[in-house]
């Protein structure tokens, strides 16, 4: 069987050296994706799958309405996100961080709110980059990695520029504040989600069960990944991580509530 993160770096121009670190990674984890892929080949785990993030973002909806209305509407659509990639996992960090209920907050928290805030962005880029060129597109494996990589940079860097200008920043700041400050932790997060993806669904065809399962899977890792990024850059200043949500009052007036 073929490698298909080696196959992708082989047919690409890229230097040899990338090649042979990618092959040394996938034989690492051929034991992780030799357990996981039967798993998530089936369509029972796909509809168990899409079941729980249906359930979930239904019980952050409620949550929503019900207890935290005040929460500034960026942040429930970037809850909403969250959720709807990642699920349970989703629900569970934004209970654990990303409500008006908080006894008090921390870095663990704020970590937590300023990967979502990039991961919402990022994960729209990857789902649309990954579907456009495989379903519409057609292309090849390698030109499917270079566009999902750079739809997730886009609309990572987005949905921090928006928010920045909406305050009135200007445009030039604000991209030069979104290159700063968001530029390691997508790299990070895209690394890990896309090689994930293509550890696990490289050249599945969208048909399959797999191309789903996996691109949700590997969104997930992608979070992972990223937290301690973002955690490490809140502690060098480099980002202010979202505000409190319990001293937020719905107007999403602050720029530590709007951008990460």
């Amino acid at each position: 069987m073929s490698d298909p993160v080696v196959v992708t770096l082989a047919s690409s121009p890229v230097p040899e050296w990338a090649v042979h670190l990618g092959k040394q990674v996938e034989h690492a984890l051929a034991p992780a994706r030799e357990l996981l892929k039967p798993l998530l080949a089936s369509w029972v785990t796909l509809a168990v799958w899409v079941t729980l993030n249906v359930v979930s973002l239904g019980v952050l909806w409620w949550d929503v309405r019900e207890r935290n209305q005040n929460l500034p509407s960026m942040m429930k659509f970037v809850w909403s996100l969250v959720v709807a990639y990642s699920g349970p996992v989703g629900l569970a960090v934004y209970w654990y961080s990303g409500r008006t209920q908080l006894d008090s907050d921390s870095l663990w928290k704020r970590g937590f709110r300023s990967t979502s805030h990039c991961y919402s962005g990022c994960g729209i880029g990857e789902v649309i980059g990954i579907t456009a060129s495989t379903i519409i597109l057609s292309f090849s494996l390698f030109w499917v990695t270079v566009a999902t990589f750079t739809m997730a940079f886009l609309f990572g860097f987005a949905f921090t520029i928006g928010p920045l200008m909406q305050e009135g920043v200007g445009f030039g700041e604000a991209v030069k504040d979104a290159l700063w400050s968001e530029t390691p932790s997508i790299t990070i997060m895209e690394i890990a989600a896309i090689g994930t993806d293509l550890l696990l669904a490289g050249g599945a065809k969208w048909t399959a069960p797999l191309f789903w399962t996996a691109l949700f899977f590997s969104l997930t890792i992608g979070f992972v990944a990223a937290y301690p990024v973002n955690a490490v850059l809140i502690v060098a200043g480099v980002k202010e991580g979202m505000g409190n949500p319990a001293e937020m009052d719905g107007s999403g007036g602050n720029r530590s509530s709007a951008a990460d």
